[in-house]
């Protein structure tokens, strides 16, 4: 039952003194989790109380299935980027096509997590090396905190197709215009977090921001919005821009609509010859990306009735299995992107009349004379239609607003294979990079704390922590670093701390959801900057270079590749990774060949890395690396190459301790080289040949034909046979190898030291 359920493990341990610690631990976790979830759910795009019900049941989940009992499971920054870059080019960020996406990820995230864990591959997150791990992970942090740095000066702008434009878009607003206590505010809870985390990271520096800079936005007023109808606004081009915007709206939830109703008729087509599509052009199944404007698929209200008609459901079907549709959903999400920010760079100044009317002028062509108000208005443009008897303007900072009281319900999540097939691969790098975020931690903690940690039982507490979410309105999730210390430094003893915890959040969720109205948009932004400044790195990537200059390349690339490409994210993983594993098998096909010499203190050495003199007739040449089909080419070359600088060679001894492998082709090319070699009068000797090699040759015939009497244990006992045959009547007195035996042999007969049998393994 253990092995099932790890939870039984400390379950059966527990005690009150446990219970204590753990429930403070909880309550101390939560204060930070309740406004983390709610930032990272809109950092995904999502409404931000999706954050809260993602901490509702994950956390309690992850806990009893995992494996390690201090990790704290929920919302995190870097899992919430990918997953707003993998939907967004799908539907518009908050729309309820969006939130079913968000869900069904969750769900994928989940299978491929669990099912990497029950089939035990958890050692399938090595393909995140190292140095692809810290590359990215300081690229992600700094592309996090750069998305919000809109918010943080309450400048929204058009979204560009990298984040470094939209970086140059929100900085180029910023100069014209600024809403200072937007600023104040968010600039006033980053300075105050960063220094109470210095001070005592014990304190809930995120609530403490939190609540301070929500009584400051209530007391003063900070989010002032008024409803106005478009009569009041002296602009006449406003509402054509209005209606356009909520056209778009209606045609992309007109098609995310079509998708599912098309999901039969597409399984059905699957089996038959497509046809072109006449009605658009002839003789082609492929049409621009007007193709739905053409079937007159604009309207919600009309896509039951025109797909009521047989021809035209086929002919749908066989474009959205063509990507054609695809492609016009994102031409629609570029015109409706385009709308909401030319409808947010409006700029209105309130004039009173003296009848006592009021009428909004562009801020710029106010008319003089009248009285105006010295605030600057803008229309709020979000994802949803605009009424233009009810236009929302507002003067002040953008505030959290409305947040839903009650627990999340629950509800499979929409299965949609074509969706699916589509996330599939975003699914899998999230799982890939969160599981690394929460075994990383979790690792610490264990090595720290003295306990076991099981990555592939880790692996299934996440999967399982991320379906179970899915089911109950939340998206994907996983260990979180800063949470996780929290929990660790408030002396958490299981996994109990994260059931109180979310407990807590439920609680939140019952009865405390309207006092988070208020609560500055800025500030939100300030708490994941916060959060991602502690995943910069410098002085890992120092490190690495240290290391291994190869590998800081890696690094550096994946760094590089990870902000160009934001913010899909998961480009600059991959880069990283098929970087890490070209390197990796040039490494394997290019292994290490050296001649050796001996060295003052005895061993044998690289001669030509440390200037050391060789023998003339004697080479000891040492293999590092395995011996199979890629770098056979390579190693028959180089030793060749070394044969033939050395004139005088009469005698090869290669030191294989460094061969762990070696396969058909690596045993033929072996027999090869050794009868090409005593064909040119060369002897050829091995030493240090594993037992799994040893039976490999017994199995060929080339142990016979290397012969057991030219197999030693070691190269030094090697060295002590072949050298005298070799220099039998040739003069060498300065040979290198026969003074440094002599030495030993005479330092090894003294009374007390050890015989020869005792150190002939020692090389």
């Amino acid at each position: 039952m253990r092995r099932f359920f790890p939870a039984l493990a400390w379950i059966s341990e527990y005690n009150l003194e446990t219970l204590r610690l753990d429930f403070m631990a909880g309550l101390t976790v939560a204060l930070v989790l309740i406004p983390q979830s709610m930032a990272y759910a809109q950092l995904a795009g999502l409404p931000s109380y999706y954050g809260l019900y993602a901490s509702f049941l994950p956390p309690i989940v992850a806990s009893l299935f995992g494996s390690s009992r201090q990790l704290a499971t929920g919302p995190v920054a870097i899992v919430s980027m990918m997953t707003a870059a993998a939907l967004e080019p799908m539907a518009i960020s908050g729309s309820h096509g969006y939130i079913e996406y968000a869900i069904l990820l969750a769900l994928l995230v989940g299978i491929i997590q669990c099912g990497l864990g029950l089939l035990r591959l958890g050692v399938i997150v090595n393909l995140l090396s190292h140095p692809v791990l810290v590359g990215f992970t300081n690229a992600a942090a700094i592309v996090i905190a750069s998305s919000q740095l809109g918010k943080f000066l309450g400048v929204p702008v058009e979204k560009a197709p990298h984040q470094f434009e939209t970086v140059y878009r929100v900085i180029q607003e910023a100069m014209d215009y600024v809403y200072w206590p937007t600023i104040a505010l968010g600039a006033g809870a980053l300075a105050g977090m960063l220094f109470l985390k210095r001070k005592n990271p014990r304190l809930p520096y995120v609530l403490i921001a939190v609540i301070i800079t929500t009584c400051i936005s209530y007391v003063c007023g900070y989010g002032r919005d008024k409803v106005v109808s478009a009569d009041q606004i002296e602009c006449s081009e406003l509402p054509a821009i209005v209606n356009e915007f909520n056209r778009q709206l209606s045609i992309i939830e007109a098609v995310n609509r079509t998708r599912v109703l098309l999901k039969p008729e597409i399984q059905r087509l699957r089996g038959t010859k497509s046809e072109p599509c006449s009605r658009c052009h002839p003789g082609r199944l492929l049409t621009p990306s007007s193709l739905l404007e053409r079937h007159k698929v604009e309207e919600s209200a009309e896509v039951r009735s025109i797909l009521s008609r047989t021809d035209t459901r086929q002919i749908l079907a066989l474009h959205l299995m063509a990507g054609v549709i695809d492609e016009f959903i994102v031409d629609a999400k570029r015109k409706l992107l385009k709308l909401q920010a030319r409808l947010m760079d409006y700029e209105f100044v309130e004039v009173r009349r003296k009848d006592g009317t009021v009428r909004y002028y562009s801020r710029y062509r106010a008319p003089s004379g009248e009285k105006t108000d010295w605030h600057v208005w803008r229309i709020r443009a979000g994802n949803r239609p605009i009424s233009l008897k009810a236009l929302v303007l507002s003067c002040g900072g953008s505030v959290l607003g409305n947040v839903p009281r009650g627990l999340p319900t629950f509800s499979a999540p929409r299965w949609d294979i074509e969706t699916a097939r589509k996330l599939l691969v975003p699914a899998f790098v999230i799982s890939l990079v969160g599981f690394m975020e929460a075994i990383s931690i979790a690792k610490v903690m264990a090595a720290k704390s003295g306990q076991r940690l099981d990555a592939n039982r880790e692996l299934v507490g996440q999967g399982l922590a991320n379906i179970t979410g899915s089911f109950f309105h939340g998206y994907a999730v996983s260990g979180s670093f800063s949470r996780s210390a929290v929990n660790f430094q408030a002396r958490a003893r299981t996994g109990m701390s994260n059931v109180f915890a979310s407990l807590f959040v439920v609680v939140v969720m019952l009865f405390f959801t309207p006092l988070l109205y208020y609560l500055p948009e800025s500030v939100l932004a300030a708490v994941i900057m916060v959060a991602v400044l502690g995943l910069i790195n410098v002085k890992g990537v120092r490190h690495i270079f240290r290391v291994s200059i190869s590998d800081g390349i890696i690094c550096i690339v994946t760094f590089v590749t990870t902000l160009a490409f934001a913010p899909y994210l998961d480009r600059g993983v991959m880069i990283g990774v098929v970087l890490s594993l070209g390197i990796f098998f040039y490494r394997l096909m290019r292994p290490s060949i050296a001649v050796l010499s001996l060295w003052k203190d005895g061993s044998f050495r690289n001669a030509r890395r440390l200037g050391l003199a060789t023998c003339r007739h004697l080479a000891i040449i040492r293999f590092d690396g395995p011996f199979f089909f890629a770098n056979i080419g390579y190693l028959e070359d180089e030793v060749l190459k070394m044969v033939r600088e050395m004139p005088e060679l009469k005698a090869i001894i290669f030191k294989c301790n460094g061969i762990n492998i070696i396969d058909a082709s690596g045993e033929e090319a072996l027999e090869l080289l050794v009868d090409r070699l005593r064909a040119a009068g060369y002897q050829v000797y091995f030493s240090g040949l594993k037992e799994q090699i040893l039976e490999v040759l017994e199995r060929s015939s080339l142990y016979s034909r290397i012969r057991p009497e030219n197999i030693f244990p070691s190269v030094f006992r090697a060295v002590e046979t072949v050298w005298p045959r070799i220099h039998k009547n040739v003069p060498e007195e300065k040979c290198p190898l026969r003074f440094v035996v002599q030495k030993r042999v005479v330092d090894m007969e003294k009374p007390g030291n050890r015989g020869p049998a005792q150190w002939n393994g020692l090389m």
